[in-house]
């Protein structure tokens, strides 16, 4: 094989994965894994370095012992349960795993059952609080979901990671953004990060999937897009304001959300330019994420029932009754005003 031939080498070397990724300055750059999921490979491709680092990931891969949490780890990631995931969720997935993989890789299955055995692995998820409660409660959710799906399939006989409550509370009741708020973004925001808000607003979408929203999915009247976490399909009518400013914006990329040169966003690139646009506005305790709650909450404030609230934004009846009991609306005094006006009404007319 020739050195640097990616061609001859994908042939040889079986299963790899190749990931081309657009930096944060537009620059391309391909990264190869030796599987999906698996380790980064170091060297240039067809190299003796590229090719001893596929073969050690796959040394190391074959020598994890039998009755392991390593060889249920390794199952997992072979089987459609593992492929059918979004490509983000892998991506997340595989940072826990590695996590899982360096503390507990060659804990034996038979210990499962041990009551102690809960006590320690709580115990290195709090550890792992201690640097960053959302993460830890991430990473302990990856393992409690890799070993429910071993329990489902016999393959341990217990799950001691069930039901472990979280370490990490969203203070997030109360970030919603007001119209004060928006006015103050507007004012100072770049139309193309302007545009990026009244998208999420008006559509309760996640940054990815607006990042992602290509101009094939806007018919002139409607948006249609298939949600890469949830993978529900969601048609949402365009509101006028959103309407008018989408007719306006030029058709610079496949995308609809676009860099100032023109590029699609990146996810890192796409936040990073966001704080600072919020930080120029200043307004402060505000995410873009908190746009979709926003969006969730005006649409109630607006006399719209939880079904029709789903329909927009893609969540779950029981999601949107949570969303609108344990975070907004029971802090949104519009709400109370709204209703107080109603009763006002409904007595008058009695």
């Amino acid at each position: 094989m020739t050195s640097g031939d990616p061609s001859a080498m994908r042939v040889m070397l079986k299963g790899i994965n190749r990931l081309t990724k657009r930096l944060a300055s537009g620059e391309r750059v391909t990264y190869f894994y030796a599987w999906k999921g698996g380790p980064r490979l170091t060297g240039e491709p067809g190299s003796a370095e590229f090719i001893a680092s596929y073969q050690e990931a796959h040394r190391q891969k074959a020598q994890a012992p039998a009755g392991t949490i390593q060889s249920l780890l390794n199952q997992y990631q072979e089987t459609t349960k593992w492929t059918d995931l979004a490509e983000r969720t892998r991506k997340d997935y595989v940072k826990h795993i590695r996590l899982i993989e360096r503390e507990f890789g060659d804990f034996p299955l038979p210990a499962l059952t041990d009551r102690r055995t809960r006590a320690d692995f709580l115990a290195w998820r709090d550890q792992m609080a201690v640097k960053s409660r959302r993460q830890a409660d991430y990473t302990f959710a990856t393992f409690a979901s890799i070993l429910a799906w071993a329990y489902d399939r016999g393959l341990t006989l217990a799950n001691p990671c069930e039901k472990p409550g979280k370490v990490y509370r969203s203070g997030r009741a109360e970030n919603v953004w007001t119209d004060a708020d928006e006015a103050a973004f507007k004012a100072s925001a770049p139309p193309r990060l302007w545009l990026a808000y009244m998208l999420a607003v008006w559509t309760g979408q996640r940054q990815g999937d607006l990042l992602g929203l290509t101009w094939s999915a806007y018919d002139g009247t409607h948006i249609r897009l298939r949600q890469n976490k949830t993978g529900r399909r969601v048609v949402i009518p365009v509101g006028a304001p959103l309407k008018v400013l989408l007719d306006a914006t030029p058709k610079a990329a496949v995308t609809i959300l676009t860099t100032i040169t023109g590029t699609s966003w990146t996810s890192m690139g796409f936040s990073a330019s966001w704080r600072k646009a919020v930080a120029a506005s200043q307004v402060t305790g505000l995410t873009f994420h908190d746009l979709r709650g926003t969006a969730v909450t005006r649409l109630a404030i607006a006399g719209c029932s939880e079904a029709e609230i789903g329909t927009i934004t893609g969540h779950s009846l029981r999601d949107v009754g949570a969303i609108l009991d344990a975070h907004y609306l029971s802090r949104d005094s519009r709400m109370a005003d709204s209703a107080i006006r109603k009763l006002e009404a409904h007595k008058s007319r009695t």
